[in-house]
């Protein structure tokens, strides 16, 4: 394909479209894929709609000469940075801060492309070469640190990303809107630091910002560095304006500065997220790319994602934080149109390999009465119980999947995504929409998995489960079984792959030989599992750091060394040899022959069993 159908990476490039200059140069840390599933792309489609002339520059050299950063020389309007898909911490390491040996959404999986924290490396590049050119960051890793927060690489608390990078404005969330406003204000002759009233925006001031009744003042970054209550206390408030359908301005002082963050827009209308999706995307790599792979490409290469944000609430996720809880769904239309542009691949087998999103069986779901979401705070629609105003028709869904169905050349459509099955299974009260949603399970299970379906219960102890903001457990034994009648029905061999966590904020290690021992009655061997890795602006991470759950102010148990974290870990293997006899003096120490015996069997719980004096 002609390169001239992507955004252009090299001066070449933009000369063979015959532009002398760009408006825009946008950074990524991320391999340059042209597809709506990835945040730099989406960006510079949606700026080249508007009129602007955008260039992308992924995975600049930061080590060398910075002749990357001066190609395109200094753009008419700004400099956008995005770190990528993901925060470049978790990109790079491990819960056990460990190195990892690959880079999903780098070119054959290299690592090494891009530095730890490269918003801040790339900003620094930047003010460098082009001290009075305005810079605006974006994406996740400034998204979830847009204020004081845990950094669990450093294992200290940091102040706002805009102490250290050397930007004019912070994009946080997503940033369609936002990014537009900003280049049509500049392009209008205002200055950046005019720029102090967009929404999903913050910036650094210097000196006190007038307090208001729409302004919410938090705890100092020093007084959270004295006492961390502090910042157990003022996560509260982050959160609940993250997810305010009309939110607070909140302010930070940090030292003689103040972090200044604007409210979030709206949510998106249809109309606004179809925009965004129907944007002349490739959805292929830049040419650039000839013959290597990006996996996170293959990962999502045949798949559609529907809808935007997440009203679950999970404490570890930061979807909330970033796209917010409200739903802002595609129209059918849009959908179906992408499918069919899939279709036309020239290596698509028949095969769509996910109809999802955040949560895949969210889209369309909404308040009934949207006036009473609009002054709704609670950071979940479905914990601890249900919202009663939730409309929670998966109709909708059903309708999706047989459309997408009926298109010539596609064979079958999966589900991959995270489904969120305490939803479907929920008692509304609604005879009309309970049948639908009964439909709904029947109709996934039986025709939208690929061979194994993967739910997320994330542990088996109710205590935890609640910090967790998950249903109880017994909620997944009777989806097993439906899912087990339903393979019977139908002679399936299907698998249920259940994902959990250890080491989570209120999990101790009894909880995870109870964990274990539960799981190996309902004969799993668990594959999908995880040690907690605290991520910013969760609230599973305030809770690890702080010691104190937010919104109770209740100190939380929370196994943070590497030798906890490990007793807890090794509970999933209790099927590997190498790891029984630490499993049996565990439960040794915790006076437990009952749980040996159940997981390891007889003569385990015999070796626990104290001699008779």
């Amino acid at each position: 394909m002609d390169k001239s159908a992507w955004l252009p990476t090299t001066v070449k490039e933009m000369k063979s479209l015959g532009w002398d200059s760009v408006d825009v140069v946008l950074f990524s840390g991320d391999a340059y894929v042209d597809h709506p599933s990835f945040g730099t792309a989406v960006i510079g489609r949606t700026l080249e709609a508007k009129g602007y002339k955008v260039a992308i520059v992924p995975q600049p050299n930061w080590q060398d000469d910075l002749r990357d950063f001066k190609k395109f020389g200094r753009p008419r309007l700004f400099f956008g940075i995005s770190a990528g898909a993901m925060d470049s911490m978790v990109n790079h390491y491990t819960a056990n801060r460990r190195r990892r040996s690959d880079d999903a959404y780098t070119p054959d999986g290299r690592h090494g492309a891009r530095p730890d924290y490269p918003t801040i490396v790339y900003s620094k590049c930047l003010r460098s070469l082009f001290p009075d050119c305005p810079i605006v960051i974006g994406g996740i890793e400034a998204s979830m640190r847009r204020l004081s927060h845990y950094d669990y690489w450093q294992d200290r608390l940091l102040p706002s990303i805009l102490i250290d990078a050397e930007t004019d404005l912070l994009v946080y969330g997503m940033g369609e809107k936002t990014i537009t406003e900003i280049a049509r204000r500049l392009d209008d002759g205002e200055s950046i630091a005019s720029l102090t009233d967009i929404p999903q925006t913050a910036y650094l001031t210097d000196g006190e910002v007038n307090a208001s009744a729409d302004t919410i003042v938090l705890h100092s970054f020093d007084e959270c560095l004295r006492d961390k209550r502090f910042q157990a206390e003022n996560f509260r408030h982050i959160e609940e304006e993250s997810n305010s359908w009309h939110g607070h301005r909140i302010v930070q002082r940090h030292g003689k500065q103040t972090v200044v963050v604007n409210p979030m827009y709206p949510p998106l209308s249809t109309e606004e997220v179809d925009a965004a999706f129907d944007l002349p995307y490739t959805r292929l790599p830049h040419p650039r790319y000839k013959g290597k792979h990006i996996p996170a490409f293959e990962m999502i290469k045949f798949s559609v994602c529907m809808h935007r944000g997440c009203f679950g609430g999970c404490a570890f996720c930061t979807i909330s934080a970033h796209q917010g809880k409200h739903i802002a769904s595609r129209s059918k239309e849009s959908i179906l149109a992408e499918v069919e542009k899939i279709t036309q691949m020239p290596d698509f087998k028949g095969y769509i390999s996910d109809l999802g999103g955040p949560s895949a069986n969210m889209y369309g779901m909404h308040g009934k009465d949207t006036s009473i979401c609009e002054k709704c705070r609670r950071p979940s629609c479905l914990t601890p119980r249900q919202c009663p105003n939730l409309d929670s028709n998966h109709s909708r869904l059903i309708d999706i999947y047989k459309s997408v169905d009926a298109i010539p050349n596609v064979k079958k459509s999966f589900v991959g995504s995270g489904v969120r099955y305490d939803l479907a299974m929920n008692s509304t009260g609604d005879k009309a929409v309970d049948a639908a949603n009964r439909h709904y399970l029947e109709e996934l299970i039986v025709r939208h998995v690929s061979g194994r379906l993967k739910v997320a219960p994330e542990h088996t102890a109710d205590r935890v489960l609640e910090i967790m903001r998950k249903p109880s457990f017994k909620l997944f034994h009777e989806f097993k079984e439906i899912f087990d009648r339903l393979n019977d029905r139908y002679n399936l061999r299907q698998q249920l792959i259940p994902y959990f966590i250890s080491s989570h904020p209120g999990c101790r290690e009894i909880d995870m030989a109870e964990l274990a021992v539960e799981t190996k009655a309902m004969n799993f061997r668990l594959e999908q599992v995880q040690d907690f890795t605290p991520t910013p602006m969760t609230l599973s991470t305030e809770i690890y750091y702080t010691g104190y759950h937010p919104y109770t102010m209740e100190r939380v148990y929370t196994a943070t060394s590497k030798d906890d974290k490990l007793a807890q870990r090794r509970f999933f293997f209790w099927y590997d040899p190498t790891q029984r006899p630490d499993i049996i003096r565990s439960l040794r120490r915790l006076h437990r022959p009952d749980v040996a015996e159940a997981l390891l069997g007889g003569k385990a719980s015999a070796r626990n069993k104290k001699p008779r004096r």
